[in-house]
């Protein structure tokens, strides 16, 4: 049995990737576990943004669980499954391929719930600009939360484009397509 030099979790020998924290594993897959003394002093510093948005993306990664001629002929299918709309087409031109459908799975759950997000600050929007004008600030920063769905498209695309079966952050236990 191998250890993940990243986050120090077993992974099974000849893995590609740790099940745990998605890290590519060195080819001889026998990286030793991280020190104790190291993730203790790790611990104890003060955790900025990035260690936040590091923790955040610590997401299942089923690559293992897919065939390798698969993920290379599919890639692109992936890829357009985080495109909004364009979700359609790996749903329907890739049915038979479970690295494409497991990524339509996770762009058609983003889809759905920019869909929800856009119709609630609509409402929102049209409520607080009905109080006042004033209350446009807040519409300003509601309005930002956007960029939220274009950081996990964007980790999706790349998971596709690196042949990773690996679940978004939040949205990514979700399952709607089987």
């Amino acid at each position: 049995m191998a250890f993940c030099s990243k986050c120090g979790s077993k992974v099974e020998d000849g893995a590609k990737f740790c099940n745990k924290c998605g890290a590519v594993m060195p080819e001889s897959g026998t990286a030793a576990p991280s020190d104790a003394a190291g993730q203790q002093d790790g611990a104890s510093k003060a955790s900025g943004l990035g260690d936040v948005l590091k923790d955040l993306n610590q997401t299942a990664d089923t690559t293992n669980a897919h065939d390798l001629s698969d993920i290379a002929q599919n890639k692109t299918m992936a890829l357009l499954s985080y495109l909004g709309i364009l979700v359609l087409i790996p749903i329907f031109a890739a049915p038979g391929s479970k690295f494409a459908r497991y990524h339509a799975n996770q762009g058609l759950i983003l889809a759905i719930c920019w869909i929800v997000y856009s119709i609630a600050f609509s409402i929102v929007r049209s409520i607080l600009l009905a109080i006042t004008p004033i209350l446009g600030f807040i519409v300003s920063i509601l309005s930002i939360l956007n960029v939220v769905f274009v950081v996990l498209a964007v980790i999706g695309i790349m998971n596709a484009v690196q042949g990773r079966a690996k679940e978004l952050p939040v949205i990514g236990k979700f399952q709607i397509l089987k």
